[in-house]
């Protein structure tokens, strides 16, 4: 073994060579072509059609002469998510994004499978330290560093041999990790499930049912009413939080959407965007002062497959407010349990809010609150029951949660498997079997 000169390789086998990115691939950016297939580029799946998957919601543009062609075999990067590993040498002709790099691989120095394993996997973090930006999801990884990277090698033939064994190991792990994902997929469909029979069917059987006249929630036991939601809540406060009038010396603590634990219907524990600012008016800490019970809800930003209107209750303790893109729903605790509204809340955004109740300018979605309050309605049984089917929902959905974030903790495990087992053979530190 021998040292590799990149420091965060290390040793690499003696008669391995180390060759710069520029040495092995050439950009390769032609335009012209908006006629041909649009491709997409997944992190998890690599390239493929953009019409064969209906995950993919970035709009193509009208124009996409401007498009650039990708042939089979090219490399397809996307500049600004290479740090989470968005590239991947392409199996189709077709084209591609005005923002993506394209490279196409010259010489004999550099198999496009092992390229595939070395560089989606073992440099992101390497993408990641040369990207800057503003904002950390649209990091830009610049050309001239990238094409000056440097790639430990051994010969083409030995490339290959290491990326036929990373296939038949790597899709034996994928088997699993496959395995493991449906199945949280189908306990997040029963989580589902269970709050929406319980917050519109109650949990005792044989009650009499009634039309509720809300096609998503169907019969409600007859002892139950359906109320507007502007009934229910009795006062909303937009966020203001950000060029607000600085006097006094009032010190808080600011809550933003990234804080947000959608999966339990809570803040995040620990917290981990929070920021402390002080020299604000009394009136202002006032106005945007959380108490226990208050229903937080993103109002505005989102995309098209996360739509604004996801919801959660703040019980922390401690003195709070909270940032803009948010409205603060108090409920009338004499009609509803906060506890209550949330998960009702939950089921119609899982119904309803996906397809309603908001409009879309620049790319950023804003929640149309007055519409919601005024038109839907929300099924209401005593507040004894609220409570009861609240406790109840508390304690299934934390059973189903614990299953979910084991499996979650499975899934790390097998990918930090993965990463390691890919790195180990792309760097030389362990060497294919010999009846491989």
């Amino acid at each position: 073994m021998r040292d590799s000169g990149i420091p965060w390789v290390g040793v690499i086998p003696t008669d391995w060579e180390v060759v710069k990115v520029k040495g092995c691939l050439r950009r390769h950016e032609v335009k012209g072509y908006g006629d041909a297939t649009v491709l997409a580029l997944y992190r998890d799946h690599g390239v493929v059609p953009k019409d064969s998957r209906d995950d993919n919601h970035n709009r193509t543009g009208k124009d996409t002469n401007d498009y650039k062609y990708v042939r089979k075999g090219d490399l397809v990067i996307n500049k600004m998510k290479a740090w989470q590993g968005s590239l991947s040498v392409s199996g189709y002709e077709g084209i591609v994004s005005p923002a993506y790099f394209i490279y196409e691989f010259v010489g004999q120095r550099l198999s496009r499978d092992y390229a595939d394993y070395l560089l989606r996997s073992t440099y992101k973090q390497e993408f990641e330290r040369v990207s800057g930006g503003i904002r950390e999801g649209q990091w830009d990884l610049p050309r001239y560093d990238f094409e000056h990277m440097q790639l430990p090698l051994p010969s083409i033939e030995e490339q290959e041999r290491i990326a036929d064994y990373l296939d038949k190991r790597c899709a034996a792990i994928d088997e699993v990790r496959k395995t493991i994902t449906d199945e949280i997929e189908a306990l997040r469909r029963l989580r589902k499930a269970t709050i929406h029979r319980a917050v519109t069917k109650g949990l005792d059987e044989g009650v009499l049912m009634r039309d509720s006249g809300v096609v998503w929630i169907g019969e409600i036991p007859d002892t139950w009413e359906m109320k507007r939601i502007k009934y229910l809540v009795s006062s909303r406060v937009a966020g203001a939080w950000g060029d607000l009038p600085e006097l006094g010396d009032k010190q808080v603590t600011c809550l933003r959407i990234a804080d947000f634990d959608y999966a339990h219907l809570r803040f995040k524990n620990p917290l981990t965007t929070t920021f402390t600012v002080r020299g604000y008016t009394d009136s202002v800490v006032s106005k945007c002062r959380l108490r226990n019970g208050d229903i937080l809800v993103e109002k505005s930003g989102g995309g098209e497959k996360t739509p604004v209107g996801r919801a959660v209750l703040f019980d922390l303790d401690g003195e709070y407010v909270y940032a803009n893109f948010m409205d603060r729903l108090r409920v009338q605790r004499g009609f509803i349990t906060p506890s209550f509204f949330l998960y009702v809340w939950s089921d119609m955004y899982a119904n309803q809010m996906t397809r309603l109740y908001f409009n879309q300018t620049t790319g950023i979605q804003n929640l149309v609150f007055d519409r919601i309050l005024s038109s839907e309605s929300f099924p209401l049984p005593s507040l004894s029951e609220q409570q009861r089917i609240a406790d109840y929902l508390d304690e299934r959905c934390a059973d189903i949660d614990s299953v979910i974030d084991i499996r979650t903790r499975q899934l790390e495990r097998l990918e930090d498997y993965r990463r390691a087992l890919i790195f180990a053979y792309v760097t030389g530190k362990k060497e294919v079997p010999s009846h491989e």
